[in-house]
């Protein structure tokens, strides 16, 4: 079992790859301006958890996930190509709705400071 330090180095690696991939070699139009917010990969390095946002918000999380669905196979070869790995982790992709969140915090702390 690798160590919580090394889980981490591969799941900062796989999140920069990811995200130079998304930018530059995708092609599909519902995978456009995305970003990765975060990758988890568990101890058994099986699977990697890949959480996404886009700037228009949960409109698109839909169109997005199933986008990333379809390019898994394409993302999981290219990425097991980059990084280093024995056996490289299955990607499961998940919304993430910390941004939208955060941005709407933002707003009431801003309404409150106008007062």
């Amino acid at each position: 079992m690798p160590s919580g330090i090394r889980l981490q180095r591969i799941a900062d690696r796989i999140r920069q790859e990811l995200s130079e991939l998304l930018i530059r070699e995708i092609s599909d139009p519902r995978l456009k301006q995305i970003f990765v917010t975060d990758v988890r990969i568990d101890r058994e390095l099986a699977f990697a958890d890949v959480y996404v946002s886009a700037i228009e918000g949960t409109s698109r999380s839909t169109d997005v996930l199933a986008g990333l669905e379809s390019a898994s196979g394409f993302l999981r070869r290219t990425l097991a190509a980059r990084v280093e790995l024995r056996a490289f982790p299955r990607l499961r992709f998940h919304w993430d709705p910390t941004p939208e969140n955060a941005d709407h915090i933002e707003k009431l702390l801003a309404g409150l400071r106008d007062k």
